[in-house]
């Protein structure tokens, strides 16, 4: 890991699958595995997280070890500008979780694999673990049996509301700017817990994207689209240099925004180093 510059007040929350990979890793590993058709008749007969820990014990029954999902996973494809996106975000003090509908195995052994778990703070996500018997478990973040999340947000699955976890998050860590990055519908609910001052990231032409472009009005934060991992560091990185440049402006130095800016300008490829474009309507 980087010397990471000291905190910024600055939190950049990351969804995991279609933002820092570039696909749905549950769907991953059962189309690798040779699991899809099994996969998808039981879809329309019940919820998604039990199904994932069912296919997991069908996987475990018929030979599938955790070995093999463990390979199948360090495959998932990841575009080569997230792995520098996160670790220049690090190094300039930024406090980085994740809050995603994926699950902690399959998240962590993917950052694992690409030496990059341990720029994390936190990880919020659906529980998932290898048990005794070597057997992968997948449960629901809300156990929605017994505890609903109770979100009235039609797109939260019932499994995870992401806005329950950012509103806590706000709670308890209430000083810092967010910067929140998502693709899919269940990333709305958090972004419009978001504030005036915080930063919203919805990757284009993907559900969140729709959803916002409905009403943008809705959302508080501003909104600054991006397309893919190239497109995700230049906006994020640039977000980070005018957040910390208006942070320190207030304070009235520079010194300390002078290291980071290095870091930031040298971990940007060029020509990308422009000057970000204020927030869009993601109408247009």
């Amino acid at each position: 890991m980087g010397s990471q510059t000291p905190m910024v007040d600055i939190m950049v929350v990351f969804d995991f699958d279609k933002t820092i990979v570039d696909c749905d890793t549950d769907n991953w590993v059962i189309d690798n595995l040779g699991f899809t058709e099994m996969f998808e008749k039981l879809l329309p007969t019940m919820p998604w997280n039990p199904l994932m820990d069912l296919m997991m014990k069908t996987m475990h029954e018929k030979g599938v070890t955790k070995d093999d999902i463990v390979e199948v996973l360090n495959r998932t494809p990841m575009h080569d500008r997230i792995i520098p996106a996160i670790k220049s975000a690090y190094d300039a003090g930024c406090d980085l979780r994740i809050l995603s509908d994926a699950n902690r195995f399959f998240i962590e052994t993917i950052l694992d694999h690409h030496g990059i778990k341990n720029y994390f703070t936190e990880i919020h996500t659906n529980p998932g673990y290898v048990d005794e018997n070597g057997r992968v478990r997948i449960f629901p973040h809300h156990d929605f049996t017994t505890a609903p999340h109770n979100c009235d947000n039609i797109l939260c699955p019932p499994n995870m509301c992401k806005g329950v976890v950012m509103e806590k998050l706000l709670a308890n860590e209430g000083d810092n700017t967010f910067i929140y990055l998502g693709d899919g519908n269940g990333d709305h609910c958090p972004s419009l817990k978001l504030r005036e001052g915080d930063c919203c990231m919805p990757r284009k032409n993907y559900p969140l994207w729709g959803v916002i472009s409905s009403n943008p009005k809705l959302i508080n934060a501003k909104i600054h689209g991006w397309s893919d991992g190239g497109d995700l560091e230049r906006v994020l990185l640039s977000l980070i240099h005018d957040l910390l440049s208006n942070k320190q402006e207030k304070k009235g130095g520079h010194q300390s925004l002078a290291k980071v800016d290095f870091k930031l300008k040298n971990n940007v490829p060029r020509p990308s180093r422009e000057v970000l474009p204020p927030a869009l309507s993601v109408s247009q």
